[in-house]
């Protein structure tokens, strides 16, 4: 299994922070379509004070002062507009402050290297960007993969060794599939739990802002400073967790990688005590129609700036934006409250069970000339990326992706999860699962 110590937060805070970020920032411009911001100036302070408070003996405000981190191009930054990925809004006034979450990173002595590239309005899992170009994958140097969506240059940024984490978004699974495709971990914490204050919208409903790293603790801090809440995050033995593993839907069309890597995993944690126990849980089939919400809260936000300017929309992601038109009002009232059915539902079948285990995507990141090549082919690896992760965002729920493939094969990830304000739990049942699959 993968080896994530060596770029953990902790293992890079024994370093000088001005020399790593000094690092950061010239690989950050030598890099390909990673970054659509950079912010040298504001990031080397950070880490100059960093390192002159260590000099001092004095303690740092948090772990990650003055280790490079990336932010999203859907958060605000004060006096420059927000793009989110795309070209149209590029005469649109500067936001007026930080987002919630940029301002915690500040806070806390983050150097923020940049912002990242992404899918264009975050809508989509595969990180297909026309106007910036797409980032490749690192976990393959011969062959061009895509990172994943929509979250597609935080993830780049981190797998690359750029920085240490990022700040994403997850409304369909954004965090989670390139943090899988790309061998990291990524956390949906219940969306709730994170303010959104700031962040370009896609769904209000579903939107969720998070991050990614390279362990489960390090992500753990990653939220403490991002999250309203603090959570207590206890150690857990797996022996005797009762894990359930969904056999509808999830299972179906995993590629020859994930599923012997899946099966390896599942018998890594048998092994060190932890029950898998099938669940039909035939009700998880429900979820796709109210998966709606995307297209109907994006239409709603879109629809005067499709109007003018739909020639400069990647045509892959109006086409999705404008699904939602057809929705009326009831139409979308009637999608709250079959929701709000169905994770009543769920609720009830997952109560006797610590989390739910599955593959996080069914397959290996694909190529990148294909999907960009066909429509068809884009649409079908797109529906797949979204179909496991997607769920936990209507369940309203929360999510770890951790890599569970051998080193040196191509990332898979395991996805962890369990209903609303269950993240401290979920949480102590990744480190648990980390760990097994480390050994």
């Amino acid at each position: 299994m993968n080896k994530p110590d060596l770029f953990s937060i902790d293992a890079l805070n024994r370093q000088p922070r001005g020399e790593l970020v000094k690092a950061s920032l010239e690989a950050a411009r030598q890099s390909k379509s990673i970054f659509t911001r950079l912010y040298p100036d504001t990031a080397m302070a950070a880490a100059s004070y960093a390192d002159s408070l260590q000099s001092a003996g004095i303690a740092p405000v948090s772990a990650l002062a003055g280790l490079p981190v990336s932010i999203k191009d859907l958060l605000d930054v004060a006096g420059e507009t927000t793009l989110s990925g795309s070209v149209v809004l590029k005469n649109e006034p500067p936001a007026s402050a930080d987002a919630s979450v940029v301002s915690r990173l500040r806070k806390a002595g983050a150097a923020i290297i940049g912002k990242t590239n992404m899918t264009e309005f975050a809508f989509s899992g595969i990180g297909l960007n026309p106007h910036y170009g797409t980032p490749a994958n690192p976990a393959d140097t011969q062959v061009a993969r895509i990172p994943g969506g929509s979250s597609s240059g935080a993830a780049v940024s981190v797998a690359s060794g750029i920085c240490v984490a990022a700040i994403g978004s997850d409304t369909g699974g954004s965090i989670r599939i390139p943090a899988a495709l790309c061998g990291l971990t990524g956390f949906k914490p219940t969306a709730r739990r994170v303010p959104a204050t700031g962040a370009l919208p896609l769904s209000t409903t579903l939107d969720t802002i998070c991050a990614m790293s390279h362990t489960v603790r390090d992500c753990i801090l990653m939220d403490s400073i991002i999250a309203d809440d603090a959570l207590t995050v206890r150690h857990l033995s797996l022996a005797g967790l009762r894990l359930a593993l969904p056999q509808t839907l999830v299972l179906d069309d995993m590629d020859q990688h994930v599923a012997p890597s899946f099966a390896q995993a599942l018998s890594r944690l048998s092994a060190a005590g932890a029950q898998i126990i099938e669940l039909p849980l035939s009700i998880l089939q429900d979820y796709r129609p109210l998966g709606m919400f995307s297209a109907a809260e994006a239409y709603a936000w879109h629809r005067n700036l499709l109007a003018e300017h739909e020639d400069g929309y990647d045509r892959r992601v109006s086409r999705r934006i404008k699904l939602g038109a057809g929705l009326s009002a009831a139409d979308y009232l009637d999608l709250h409250t079959a929701r709000k059915r169905w994770i009543q539902a769920m609720e009830t079948e997952l109560l006797p069970f610590d989390a739910i285990i599955m593959p996080t995507v069914p397959m290996v990141a694909p190529e990148i000339a294909p999907l960009e090549a066909s429509e068809d082919a884009f649409f079908a690896a797109n529906a797949l990326m979204l179909r496991n992760t997607a769920a936990i965002n209507v369940l309203d729920g929360c999510a770890i992706s951790i890599p569970c493939h051998a080193a040196g094969s191509l990332p898979v990830g395991l996805s962890i999860a369990g209903t609303a304000n269950s993240d401290a739990h979920i949480l102590a049942v990744a480190l648990a699962v980390e760990a097994a699959l480390r050994q």
